[in-house]
């Protein structure tokens, strides 16, 4: 079908905060200090790191080798890296199902989130969560989940936590549009509004739902942020496949929740190059429209801008692309040779 839904060209000289009234549009500058290149080639290491993750993902899956649904970041990379770069480590991440990228930008261990995928007794959660539930609570990664909008009030209530140890810790909660048409998306919203939590809530919108675009399901159009001034929640859009952009918006939305002035709203508009999970025959948008967002790929454009920047050589690219294809190959021969769970295991870790 014909869609309306286009990339969205965005000046880089601008340097828009984000503000009450959800009108503003953030594009990111980027820094050329000294710290830079080594900062630069470390999102690109991350965002090359989840697109290979996902490639190999896809491969095995096909092989019958992850099972289930498989739900891949593919295209949106730009977006849990940069966001996730403006962390602590005291800071809590809740993700939804499309949660592998989120986990690897935070830096889970690389083995045990494959071979979890595997269904591996060597995985993050013993094997038992898969792809749609990767938690490590040592680094505040508390989970992917599968019910959509689910993590919305988990995040209100780790949010609540961080409020009460009087800390500036916060929470960001990445969710996506098709969380929006749930009820407990708008009760977290205000809750969290009225309390002032400490929380990032931010919004991925890749223009699509399992199988429908935004305009086709959503009255409001396909912008979200205006809306949250029926909350009193300062917004910003931000063009997500752009790292830079991303983590600017973030670093500014993070200080604000850090000096105690309440929730904050980023939407990220990205697009995820594969369909809703890989067993979607993606019927309900045409490949034009993918060859289009393809074009601005964050795993080419942003080392282009590195090497015309002088930050990065192509052989710098190149090593950092060779040591991640390693790094995922060693990752996948863990999991191959990794061992099932053992049948004691089924009712461990189990509460009612």
């Amino acid at each position: 079908m014909a869609s309306r839904t286009k990339p969205r060209e965005k000046s880089s000289s601008t340097d828009a905060k984000p503000a009450k009234n959800g009108k503003s549009v953030v594009s990111g500058r980027g820094n050329t200090g000294v710290n830079a290149a080594t900062d630069y080639i470390e999102l690109f290491r991350q965002m090359y790191l989840i697109r290979e993750f996902e490639l190999a993902c896809g491969e095995n899956y096909s092989k019958g080798l992850i099972r289930g649904f498989l739900h891949l970041y593919i295209g949106q990379e730009a977006t849990g890296v940069g966001a996730i770069s403006t962390l602590r480590a005291d800071d809590y991440i809740v993700s939804h199902y499309r949660d592998h990228g989120h986990a690897l930008a935070r830096g889970l261990d690389v083995n045990r989130s494959m071979a979890e995928l595997f269904g591996r007794a060597t995985g993050l959660s013993k094997g038992k969560g898969g792809s749609m539930h990767l938690f490590d609570a040592a680094k505040g990664f508390m989970g992917g989940h599968a019910i959509v909008a689910g993590q919305l009030p988990l995040a209100a209530g780790l949010a609540l936590a961080q409020q009460y140890q009087k800390t500036d810790a916060l929470t960001m909660c990445f969710f996506g549009d098709g969380s929006t048409n749930q009820g407990v998306y708008h009760e977290t919203l205000n809750l969290a509004a009225v309390w002032k939590l400490p929380v990032l809530f931010f919004l991925e919108n890749n223009m699509y739902g399992m199988g429908s675009s935004i305009e086709r399901v959503r009255a409001g159009g396909i912008d979200f942020y205006p809306g949250m001034a029926t909350y009193g929640i300062p917004a910003a859009e931000v063009d997500g496949m752009d790292v830079l952009a991303v983590k600017e918006a973030t670093e500014y939305a993070v200080d604000r929740i850090r000096k105690g002035d309440g929730p904050q709203f980023i939407e990220a508009k990205t697009f995820r190059f594969t369909g809703h999970s890989l067993a979607d025959g993606q019927k309900y948008r045409g490949q034009e429209e993918v060859k289009k967002w393809e074009q601005r790929d964050p795993i080419a454009t942003f080392p282009e801008k590195l090497i015309k920047m002088g930050l990065a050589s192509s052989a710098k690219i190149e090593a950092v692309k060779a040591e991640v294809s390693k790094q995922i190959a060693l990752a996948v021969k863990f999991a191959e040779d990794s061992p099932e769970p053992d049948i004691s295991e089924l009712f461990t870790d189990v509460f009612a």
